[in-house]
C-alpha cells in the first residue's frame, strides 16, 4: 500500500505546486467573509509569450482584487484553432468575469464564435478582453462577437511606445489613471475606420481612453467599456510585450476593468468592500 501511495501523493504534490496563484487563492479565500470573485482566464495562441502572461494576469491582479481563477491554457500557433472550451454547453456557468487573453484570428466558423458569445451572454457574467483578443475571431463574418467585446479592429500599426490620452478622466475604470500615461512599449490596434475600412468602436461602446504613436497620425482608441446582452465588457488593446503587463499601472488599470466588468468597482474607483486587496 505504501508503494501505491508514494506516487500517487507525489503526483498530488507537483498538482498543487504548478496550479497558478494556488497559495495565493487559498489566502484570497481566506481573507474575509466576503466569497471572492471567481474568474476564469482564457489563453493561448501565436505571437505573443502567452506562458508567461498567464502568470503575470493571474499573480498581478490576485494582488490587488479578492479573486480566485481557473484557467484554460491552449497554446497552438495555428490561428485556426478553436478553444474547447468554447463548445460545451453552458461554459461559462458559475463565473463573475471571463478574461480572455487569446490570439486565434484565423476562426471562421461563425456557429463557433455564436455559441462562444452565447455562453457570455446567457449567464450575464462580467468579460475583459486584452490585446489580441480583438484580432481573435476576425475571419469570421458574424458580429456576435464584435457586439460583445464593444470594436471590430483588424489590423495594427508598428510595434512602439504609446501614448495614452484620456477621453473621460471621470469613469472609475481609469480615475486613477496617470494622464499621459507612455507605455515601455507596444503594438497599437488600429480601432477606427481612417486605419481600416471596417474598424470602429461600437456604439455601445464608450471610449475611455486613445493611444498614439509617433509614426501614425490617428490616434485610435485603445481602453473602452461596452454592454452587451446584460454583460458587461472592459477591453484593452495595450499589452503585446510582458514589460508593458508587468507595469503596476497597467495591472491597477486590468483589476479595476475587472472589477467593473462584475459590478465590484464603486465610482470612486476603489473596489467594494471585501472585494480589495487582501479583502479590503
Amino acid at each position: 500500500m505504501r508503494k501505491l501511495l508514494a506516487p500517487i501523493l507525489c503526483v498530488l504534490s507537483l498538482v498543487l505546486l504548478l496550479s497558478p496563484s494556488v497559495q495565493a487563492q487559498k489566502k484570497k479565500a481566506d481573507g474575509g467573509g466576503t466569497k471572492p470573485i471567481r474568474a476564469l482566464l482564457i489563453t493561448g495562441g501565436c505571437c505573443h509569450d502567452y506562458d508567461m502572461q498567464k502568470r503575470i494576469i493571474m499573480d498581478g491582479v490576485s494582488e490587488r482584487v479578492n479573486v480566485v481563477w481557473d484557467l484554460v491554457y491552449e497554446q497552438f500557433e495555428s490561428r485556426e484553432h478553436q478553444i474547447a472550451i468554447y463548445k460545451k454547453k453552458d461554459w461559462a456557468k458559475g463565473y463573475d468575469v471571463i478574461v480572455h487573453n487569446e490570439c486565434y484570428g484565423g476562426v471562421a466558423d461563425d456557429d463557433f464564435v455564436n455559441a462562444m458569445v452565447k455562453g457570455h451572454t446567457d449567464h450575464g457574467v462580467g468579460v475583459v478582453v486584452l490585446h489580441c483578443s480583438m484580432h481573435s475571431y476576425r475571419a469570421a463574418k458574424t458580429d456576435e462577437y464584435r457586439k460583445l467585446i464593444g470594436v471590430s479592429s483588424f489590423n495594427h500599426g508598428k510595434k512602439s511606445p504609446i501614448t495614452l490620452t484620456k477621453l473621460n478622466k471621470t469613469h472609475p475604470v481609469i480615475k486613477a489613471l496617470p494622464d499621459d500615461w507612455v507605455t515601455p512599449q507596444g503594438e497599437l490596434y488600429n480601432t477606427n475606420s481612417k486605419a481600416h475600412a471596417d474598424a470602429k468602436v461600437w456604439a455601445s461602446a464608450t471610449a475611455l481612453v486613445e493611444g498614439k504613436i509617433p509614426s501614425t497620425e490617428a490616434a485610435q482608441t485603445c481602453i473602452w467599456v461596452n454592454e452587451y446582452k446584460g454583460c458587461k465588457t472592459f477591453g484593452t488593446t495595450i499589452g503585446h510585450h510582458n514589460e508593458t503587463m508587468m507595469e503596476p499601472v497597467y495591472l491597477d488599470l486590468l483589476a479595476r476593468g475587472l472589477l467593473w466588468s462584475c459590478g465590484k468597482l464603486q465610482e470612486d474607483g476603489t473596489a467594494v468592500k471585501g472585494y480589495g486587496k487582501k479583502g479590503k
